[in-house]
């Protein structure tokens, strides 16, 4: 895609309906009647999926391959740091803000819900500038 400016106040609004589900997903009162696939994997998806929203947000005039990129890089970047177990990091992993954005054990598997969540996002930005288009079929 082109690098013509997203609308912020849009993606705001995305991003906070996915925090919502994302934080419903892991809600002890919710989760046991998400089925155990969503229960175990919709939250990484969708945490996914806000990083892109984000990258957006910072980043408006950035075409949807890059915004996908780096929102991808930074998901593996945040997933591959759970290796590494110094103090403060640890103690930063235990807060629950810590815990939210930078999660505290590697699990191979987030890399695919990344994947998914940031695909996603880069699909459903590609095919709603695609409708809005001028001469595109309504």
């Amino acid at each position: 895609m082109t690098g013509t400016r997203r609308s912020v106040r849009r993606r705001a609004a995305a991003a906070a309906a996915v925090v919502a589900l994302g934080l419903l997903s892991r809600h002890p009162a919710v989760r046991p009647h998400l089925s155990g696939f969503v229960a175990e994997y919709a939250g990484d998806t969708l945490w996914a999926l806000l990083v892109f929203l984000l990258v957006g947000i910072v980043r408006p005039r950035w075409p949807t391959v890059r915004a996908g990129a780096v929102a991808l890089g930074f998901a593996f970047a945040v997933e591959f740091s759970q290796l590494l177990h110094a103090p403060w990091l640890d103690a930063l992993r235990r807060t629950t803000a810590g815990h939210l954005v930078l999660g505290d054990t590697f699990i191979p598997s987030d890399l695919i819900c990344y994947t998914v969540g940031v695909g996603l996002g880069v699909a459903a930005e590609v095919v709603t500038r695609a409708r809005a288009a001028p001469g595109s079929p309504r």
